[in-house]
């Protein structure tokens, strides 16, 4: 049956959707069909593009949930997939009817076959693996069938476990022979007691599985049942669960109100796995990374046990608002000392969220360096804390430095709030035009720059790679159009030119006791000042080098569903005419990595690693795998050069945070680490070379006032 979702498109902001209601009520006390109901009305309202609502998607969504929560085939027969298919043609009326007729059965069937292999698991580790044996493992799970019967499937586990075990085994092999090489005196074991201690850790590794998926109830498979609906529409439109909606919220802010402790279920409890800096379990010094938490108690309240609790109602209970007080009993990793620990939780800001900056000096030159890992932005206070204040900010602290050119690094940034990247576009060119939005019915929109005064006004690079997405690609592309920055990188960036606003999904009713969560949907689609779209096309770089990612396929033409490319009228903008030698200096830097030995490994190197990728069977006995693994490290020696190189630049704090870094132990240890991981960037180096070489009219004129006073 063949049905249209009409998408009337009422009003957007740069960040939230506002609908007028009219008459629409939901009310349906079940609390999953309110959901899709509401995730419906949303998509019908707010969704960049129509969508047909018949058969063939359908289709779509019953291969895409199937393969969501059974995508290694290992826990369904094929029998039930039989069954299922009855339903494969069904699943749009029942989108349209709110009917979970589907969900119910392939819920109920999963937790029946989970628990059956849960339950057989065992019997696996009965006998020892026999790594002697010739069989092979097949992990191509889009081409092989659901087993046949209970007999294949406890094979393919078998399989499964026995892999993982024989990597593990020739793990303890390899620190076994490293030991000994260290010191001749340490007694040896024997290769059936190396066997051993690797079976232990897959059995445990097994059991940690199963205790993270026996946590997961209903309501999250059910979200997975949504999301298998709503990505059909486009592969960012998703439905967040509540407990994701705070986990989103926290990303894109890059800080939270808690303790500043990342945590993880081990064994039934919740163990202290990282410690933020800064954070109040940094500053008081009890809490050690590996204590356990088996109690958690609020003021005036009883302490509640987490063990065995699931680990989003543990967080739920430890995290709180700013100021106020949490008790924890641990279990100490020392010496298992049972302690009370009273901590007052604050804000916790993640750092490695946040711009940073140093300075570079090659040649008797100095340069600038800022890393903006995320474009985040706190909507609740804007003004105060957004990335775009933080880099106008590392900006003029590296002008006080006198650098003659700057590097700003967007690599692996997937994106974040659009207001702040307009914001911070501005911030290198004069007034004019950013980027181009147009929503559902052709509504175009311009968001300019119009703060005629330039932060920084001298050579600038841009780097990318394909993990450089959405608001990095605004701002490469602007700076690209203007002729204002020089962009190095990947053959191009990720490609996502569509814009995503977060609906609170919880306005649409009134004195709920459900809370439903949030829908990322699409809303717009950008447009470069030229005209062209950034979708699936990305942004191509000035000066292309290779990475070992090159050839692996990731970027938005790779995800499902991406809405297409297409381009719109150009807008009228100036080119930044500050340069004396732009695009020779363009010229000049391919021919220096088209004849660079380096790159040229490098781009081996990324075409060797797709070949690894598209392996799909691997063999189970272990001479076989040793000679795999001989050949391949032979092979890979002749990329021995790529993680050996260092560049020539020296890395320096700023003047002005030297003595708050020199203060914290572990802040300096991370940015000594930052700048040796910068030592063995030959992309960053790269850009010091083309920035050597960028002639500015801004700079030459200062260097002869300088001389002048």
């Amino acid at each position: 049956m063949k049905k249209k979702l009409v998408i009337v498109f009422v009003g957007i902001s740069l960040f939230l959707i506002s609908w007028n209601l009219g008459d629409a009520k939901f009310d349906d006390p079940d609390k999953d069909k309110l959901l899709i109901e509401i995730v419906k009305y949303v998509l019908d309202k707010g969704h960049y593009q129509s969508k047909d609502v018949n058969d063939e998607l359908s289709e779509k969504i019953f291969n895409s949930y199937l393969n969501l929560i059974d995508s290694q085939k290992k826990y369904f027969l094929n029998s039930d997939l039989n069954e299922f298919k009855k339903y494969k043609l069904q699943l749009d009326d029942q989108w349209l009817n709110y009917d979970l007729t589907f969900f119910n059965l392939t819920f109920e069937r999963l937790i029946q076959r989970m628990n059956e292999v849960e339950n057989f698991i065992p019997s696996l580790f009965a006998e020892p693996f026999n790594f002697e044996l010739n069989e092979d493992i097949n992990i191509d799970f889009n081409n092989i069938s659901y087993p046949k019967n209970e007999r294949e499937r406890v094979d393919r586990w078998r399989k499964q476990l026995k892999y993982t075990a024989l990597d593990l085994y020739d793990i303890k092999i390899l620190e076994q022979e490293l030991a000994f090489k260290n010191n001749k005196k340490l007694k040896l074991k024997s290769d059936s007691e190396l066997l051993y201690e690797a079976t232990e850790l897959v059995k445990k590794n097994i059991n940690q599985l199963f205790d993270l998926t026996n946590d997961l109830e209903k309501k999250d498979w059910f979200s997975t049942y949504i999301n298998s609906f709503v990505t059909q529409f486009d592969p960012h439109t998703y439905y967040f669960q509540p407990e994701s909606k705070d986990l989103f919220d926290m990303n894109i802010s890059g800080k939270f109100d808690g303790i500043g402790a990342r945590l993880s279920k081990k064994d039934g409890g919740i163990e202290i796995v990282d410690i933020i800096l800064g954070g109040p379990v940094w500053r008081d010094k009890k809490i050690q990374i590996g204590d356990e938490i088996i109690k958690v108690g609020q003021v005036d309240e009883p302490p509640v046990d987490v063990i065995g609790m699931r680990l989003e109602d543990a967080i739920k209970l430890i995290k709180g608002p700013k100021g106020t007080e949490v008790r924890l009993t641990l279990r100490k990793k020392l010496d298992g000392e049972i302690k009370i620990v009273s901590i007052i939780r604050d804000e916790v800001l993640l750092e490695e969220t946040y711009a940073k900056s140093t300075v570079i000096k090659k040649d008797n030159k100095t340069f600038g360096l800022i890393s903006l890992p995320k474009f985040y932005v706190d909507f609740n206070n804007y003004k105060e804390k957004n990335c775009a204040i933080d880099v106008k900010n590392e900006i003029l602290k590296l002008k006080k430095e006198g650098i003659e050119g700057l590097v700003l690094d967007l690599r692996n940034n997937g994106g974040g709030a659009l207001q702040a990247v307009v914001e911070m576009t501005g911030f290198f060119i004069e007034k004019g035009p950013i980027v181009q939005v147009k929503s559902t019915g052709n509504k175009k929109q311009i968001l300019f720059d119009k703060d005629p005064s330039v932060i920084w006004d001298g050579p600038l690079v841009v780097l990318v790679n394909q993990m450089s997405a959405s608001a990095s690609e605004i701002l490469a592309a602007a700076l690209q159009d203007y002729g204002r920055a020089i962009i190095i990188g990947s053959t191009q960036s990720f490609g996502k030119g569509t814009v995503q606003n977060i609906v609170d999904l919880n306005r649409f009713l009134s004195n709920s006791q459900f809370d439903l969560g949030a829908l990322k949907i699409t809303t717009d689609k950008f447009y470069r000042i030229n005209g062209g779209s950034v979708q699936i096309e990305g942004v191509k770089s000035d000066i292309v080098i290779p990475d070992r990612y090159s050839f692996l396929g990731i970027g938005e033409s790779d995800e499902k569903n991406p809405l297409k490319w297409d381009q719109i009228d150009p807008v009228s903008y100036d080119l930044w005419n500050d340069y004396f030698n732009f695009k020779e200096v363009i010229i000049d830097g391919n021919i220096r990595i088209n004849e660079s030995e380096l790159v040229s490994l490098i781009n081996e190197n990324a075409k060797w690693i797709a070949s690894k990728r598209d392996l799909k069977s691997f063999s189970l006995n272990y001479d076989s795998f040793k000679k795999m693994q001989t050949m391949d490290k032979n092979y890979i020696s002749k990329f021995d050069k790529i993680k050996d190189f260092k560049n020539d630049l020296i890395f320096d704090l700023l003047i002005d945070e030297k003595i708050p870094i020199d203060k914290s132990n572990e802040l300096l240890e991370r940015r000594k680490k930052w700048h040796s991981n910068l030592q063995s960037d030959f992309y960053l180096n790269e850009s010091i070379n083309v920035l050597s070489n960028l002639k500015s009219k801004n700079i030459e004129v200062k260097k002869i006032l300088a001389k002048i006073d």
